[in-house]
């Protein structure tokens, strides 16, 4: 992995953290076991993803609402499907 990488990950991995543990475990379960294999476009969208608000998010990962964008209920539904 490349020093960019590292410090990519690094960055993304701090950002993963909400502050509340069930956003925490999924949004890091993604980064552990999709990122790698992620392409551009999902990763940039991963990273917008991580710009919603907390509530939002919380919202849309215990399926409580759908994401209005399809690209981040795409990514939500991939997200929530990963194993644990």
């Amino acid at each position: 992995m490349a020093v960019s990488d590292d410090l990519t990950l690094r960055r993304l991995r701090w950002r993963c953290r909400r502050g509340m543990r069930e956003l925490d475990v999924l949004m890091l379960r993604y980064l552990d076991h999709r990122w790698s294999q992620a392409d551009g476009d999902e990763r940039a969208g991963f990273e917008r993803l991580l710009e919603t608000e907390d509530d939002l998010l919380w919202r849309w990962m215990m399926r409580r609402e759908v994401a209005t964008n399809p690209e981040m209920a795409t990514l939500v539904e991939r997200i929530l499907t990963l194993p644990h």
